[in-house]
């Protein structure tokens, strides 16, 4: 891995930096860190994103060259690179902008740690059992000998990836060696309670009510399961002007109650359909059941899903399969 790496790193001069639709802070972080390290390496390299991500994690992309993709009009012929950080399938990064990855004709790694790639990519770097795309860029940087190119600021990155891929550090996917890699993290100048602050302490009034009221008024146990769920109609969120990145982290909440062992968020978009969020704990696995019946996948205990039907019907669809998951 480290010598095709380093030769198709040392072969290039204009980098394009890509990631997954509606990035999160470990694609974000994974992003910038990526760029920060290219520049200091003396490349070249623009970040693409398919759409912008939540206003608390742009403050990690201030003073490197990003874009996002209904913006974008450069060349792709210009670039003789691409990163593909935090997805593991062109679809990933949503249907407008997968033909811009697919007709990539310069070489492309991909550095990622969701299960079951494609193989779409010059060099595959998947280690699903790695707790975030932050900390496998770290690792793939260190086996290379290059986190001396590493700075500060790609640090906080790296730092803010794994922080958010790791529920601050409370999922099982973190290992002794996250632990390592955050302490050299800080040994390059990240102060952690910063990172926690830009991250966590944004809110507005808006963000506050709207998870105050999915908590207190749409929080729903299945009868008889340790399986809890929560959903938001777009009249809900309109309601507590909801802004990209409001509804982040409430998946967790109900998985911090005796009893529940599974959380299912879902929250309907402007075309009326459902993005769904799983998560899970102890011996209880989300990806095969997202993925079998709700067009998702994902990790064991973290994973993704899509219904084309509306709220209501998703919500009857998930309790009539609830057996499944159990």
């Amino acid at each position: 891995m480290t010598d095709a790496f380093k030769k198709l790193l040392n072969a290039a001069e204009n980098v394009l930096i890509t990631t997954h639709k509606s990035p999160d802070g470990d694609a974000v972080g994974s992003a910038a860190a990526c760029a920060r390290f290219l520049e200091a390496y003396g490349k070249k390299a623009i970040v693409l994103l398919p759409d912008p991500p939540a206003p608390n994690l742009m403050t990690f992309l201030e003073g490197i060259s990003y874009d996002v993709f209904a913006d974008f009009t450069t060349s792709i012929d210009t670039f003789d690179l691409m990163f593909c950080l935090d997805y593991n399938h062109p679809y990933r990064v949503g249907e407008a902008m997968e033909s811009l990855v697919l007709d990539m004709k310069g070489a492309k790694i991909m550095i990622d740690h969701h299960p079951n790639p494609t193989e779409f990519c010059d060099l595959t770097i998947s280690r699903p059992d790695v707790c975030s795309t932050a900390q496998l860029f770290f690792e793939v940087l260190e086996e290379c000998d290059l986190t001396s190119y590493l700075t500060k600021e790609a640090s906080e990155a790296l730092y803010l990836g794994i922080m958010t891929d790791t529920g601050s550090f409370r999922f099982p996917s973190v290992t002794s060696k996250t632990h390592d890699v955050l302490n050299k993290l800080l040994t390059k100048g990240v102060k952690a309670f910063e990172i926690h602050e830009k991250v966590f302490d944004q809110n507005t009034k808006g963000r506050i009510l709207l998870r105050a009221y999915a908590i207190s008024n749409k929080f729903e146990q299945i009868e008889g399961t340790p399986i809890a769920y929560m959903s938001l109609s777009q009249d809900e969120l309109t309601r507590f002007s909801f802004q990209k990145g409001d509804t982040e982290g409430l998946v967790n909440i109900p998985l911090s109650i005796a009893g529940i062992s599974i959380s299912v968020f879902m929250v309907e978009n402007e075309e009326g359909k459902v993005k769904m969020s799983f998560r899970s704990k102890g011996d209880y696995f989300v990806n095969e059941f997202a993925q079998e019946n709700f067009n998702g996948g994902g990790h064991k205990y973290a994973a993704g899903g899509f219904s084309h039907d509306n709220l209501q019907q998703t919500m009857d669809k998930l309790i009539s399969l609830s057996a499944k998951l159990i």
